[in-house]
């Protein structure tokens, strides 16, 4: 059963010992866990459907049930409003279509009523996506659990022909058996579907081998307002702007993707993730750097800074690993980053100084990997690397898609986690790193006049020849009043948006745009960039009913 207030399934749970718990309380303080609203609770505060005083439609469910467990994704603001039971906006109604046919009937249903209509894929949003926003007008989100289907598996072209809401679960082992993968895998892969990757430019743990989501996505179907969009699968193609990239991160303000058309590959031979520290950050991001520049055959690298190693290490509930760390990497001048009292950041360089842990993969044949791996050791050797095996690797592979439960664990006592990430360039790459980590700091100190702390640090990611993803994690105190909570995580994030656009990174390197982000995008964009996204929206949605707000903040037809 999955959990209508968190994440993921409700037996399934993040071990969370004792010392890691100290640990978490000498860097930020006692957590304060406060009691969560109960489901009756929430039921309770949902409104009266407005569709309910509509025409009714036969695949249209209008209980509050249905409607809460849609009304929001995975967001921090989420979770405060589900948590404390303040959910705000419910859908006024949820609709299950099962083929591209019924969900023309729920855009012709909708327009009819004057509804808003929200597309709804995994619901593992953390930008606000799926969330209905407040308006006179009622909203209809459209589920599309049941468009589930493998349709077809093209060897000779090695293409799938799947359905939007394939959960990558379910994708992966249908593909597997049959002896081919996609190899997408986000962090969200447990309950994320095909569709939301396509409309969010989903980007893939192992995408360096595997590519990002727009790499896979070969081609497929849309339903708008104005029709069906086909999008061909071909090769490639020089007639004109491709419309594949209009649909990719366009997050249901285009239309409904119902069918994509996916590159596939033959399952590799050989796959094995391993285990690189380096003294300081900067010996192991130009070993990062050169591995990418040179086209080095890996299948993935994370770089985490040293406050991350420390961190990881110590909630990983791995303490005989977290002792070998401090006693043999310490004898070999490996040391651990500083944690004085400095509002829990590591050192005062923000986890520049101090041990860095690198993980790789190596995926594909044995001569590849075999050849891989050896490049991957002369230049990480080069820059003061210290190889340590498969151990940590395999400890990170067990449980890469289990660390998203440590949210529910860490919020039930008394602490809340948020992440944000960029991309850009090398040369901006450490300037950045650092820039995001004070500015969230500092905002919560200047916010709590100095009486809150919190623990923030930061990895290399999806690396490229020219950049990477820089991705920050930080964790704070949730305050007894949910609407503090949700004022310190407001500020801490205007602040690191700020800093980020200041520094020249995309406001989204792999998580999208939705509500959150779209206060910035037009730094990114520009004016005239802004004006093309609005009139491609009014041309296929002129009524401006697909999910307003999200994507861009004007709404409605352009003049």
């Amino acid at each position: 059963m999955r959990r209508w207030n968190g994440w993921g399934e409700e037996n399934t749970s993040y071990h969370f010992p004792e010392s890691a718990a100290n640990y978490l309380e000498s860097l930020v303080g006692p957590g304060q866990p406060s009691p969560d609203a109960s489901l009756e609770e929430a039921l309770a505060q949902a409104p009266a459907s407005r569709l309910c005083q509509a025409k009714e439609h036969p695949l249209v469910v209008t209980e509050a049930l249905e409607r809460l467990y849609h009304a929001r994704g995975q967001s921090l603001p989420d979770w405060v409003a589900l948590r404390s039971g303040r959910i705000g906006c419910y859908p006024d109604g949820v609709a299950y279509p099962q083929n591209a046919a019924e969900v023309r009937q729920l855009m012709a249903y909708a327009a009819q009523v004057g509804a808003r209509l929200v597309p709804y894929g995994g619901g593992t949003s953390v930008v606000g996506h799926i969330n209905p926003l407040p308006g006179e007008a009622p909203t209809l989100t459209l589920s599309l659990a049941r468009l589930n289907r493998l349709v077809e598996l093209d060897e000779t072209s090695r293409l799938a022909t799947v359905e939007a809401g394939l959960p990558g679960p379910v994708l992966e082992k249908l593909l597997n058996e049959r002896g081919y993968t996609l190899g997408h895998f986000p962090q969200s892969f447990e309950l994320s579907t095909v569709g939301g990757w396509v409309a969010t430019r989903s980007c893939g743990q192992q995408s360096y081998y595997y590519g990002r989501i727009e790499d896979l996505f070969a081609g497929g179907h849309v339903e708008t307002p104005q029709g069906a969009l086909d999008l061909p699968t071909l090769p490639a193609s020089a007639a004109g702007p491709d419309l594949r990239q209009m649909i990719l991160g366009s997050e249901g303000r285009l239309g409904v993707i119902t069918q994509a058309v996916l590159r596939v590959r033959r399952l590799p031979e050989r796959e094995a993730f391993y285990g690189v520290f380096f003294r300081n950050w900067e010996q192991g991001m130009e070993a990062v750097r050169q591995i990418a520049q040179e086209r080095i055959g890996i299948s993935m690298a994370r770089l985490s800074n040293a406050q991350e190693t420390d961190t990881t290490l110590r909630l990983s509930g791995k303490d005989r690993l977290v002792a070998w760390a401090e006693r043999g990497l310490g004898l070999l001048g490996y040391e651990q980053c500083g944690t004085g009292s400095n509002g829990g950041t590591g050192s005062p360089a923000f986890g520049r100084s101090g041990r860095c842990l690198l993980i790789f993969g190596l995926t594909g044949s044995r001569a590849s990997t075999r050849l891989a791996g050896r490049q991957v050791g002369e230049i990480t050797r080069a820059h003061g690397g210290l190889f340590t095996g498969e151990v940590v690797g395999k400890t990170w592979r067990k449980s890469r898609f289990l660390t998203p439960y440590l949210r529910n664990t860490l919020w039930e006592r008394g602490y809340a986690l948020d992440t944000l990430e960029t991309g850009v360039t090398w040369a901006r790459v450490a300037n950045m790193a650092e820039a995001l980590q004070s500015a969230i700091r500092q905002a919560l100190q200047e916010h709590s006049q100095g009486n809150e702390r919190v623990l923030v640090f930061a990895h290399l990611s999806h690396v490229y020849r020219d950049g990477a993803s820089v991705y920050v994690t930080y964790l704070f105190r949730r305050a007894e009043d949910p609407d503090e909570t949700l004022e310190r995580w407001q500020a801490m994030k205007r602040a690191a948006s700020q800093a980020l656009v200041a520094h020249g990174g995309t406001i989204s390197h792999q998580h999208g745009v939705g509500v959150d982000h779209a206060p910035y995008l037009p730094a990114e964009k520009g004016q005239l960039g802004m004006r093309l996204l609005r009139q491609a929206a009014a041309e296929l949605d002129p009524e401006g009913m697909m999910n307003p707000g999200k994507l861009f903040e004007e709404q409605g037809n352009v003049d």
